[in-house]
């Protein structure tokens, strides 16, 4: 990923590791998801609300590099890399200390309140084209 939109920093807690004290491989997507959402809130974008919908993901896909421990400080980087009609598919990386550790994409899709797929409006695709391709 060549330019990250956005950087969300945290340090993986003992409760998202196993008794061997690796992070559990599915709370690569809990991270994810929170340098998502941190991104969609400081842009003014809505994460969800029941009257207006919401961002739902309908694809995850991760490629784990090394593992990632109790304690370790990590960065997770995320980036728009298509905006269509009704779903945005990004592009994430998570670092520790200077290396990468896992990689992937998403795509999430832009519904109403009904859940139905909804167009993305134009203030809102300015905003993830502009914020969101770094």
């Amino acid at each position: 990923m060549d330019s990250p939109l956005h950087r969300h920093r945290l340090i993986v807690p003992f409760g998202d590791t196993d008794a061997s004290g690796w992070m559990h491989f599915p709370n690569v997507f809990r991270y994810v998801e929170a340098a998502e959402h941190e991104f969609l809130r400081v842009s003014g974008l809505l994460v969800f609300d029941r009257g207006q919908g919401g961002w739902p993901k309908v694809h995850v896909d991760c490629d784990y590099k090394r593992p990632l421990l109790t304690g370790d400080e990590i960065e997770v980087q995320v980036a728009v890399s298509r905006v269509g009609a009704a779903a945005v598919n990004w592009a994430f990386e998570v670092w520790k200390a200077g290396e990468l550790s896992s990689s992937g994409s998403f795509v999430t899709v832009r519904v109403g309140p009904d859940g139905r797929p909804m167009e993305i409006d134009e203030s809102t695709r300015t905003i993830l084209l502009r914020e969101g391709q770094g």
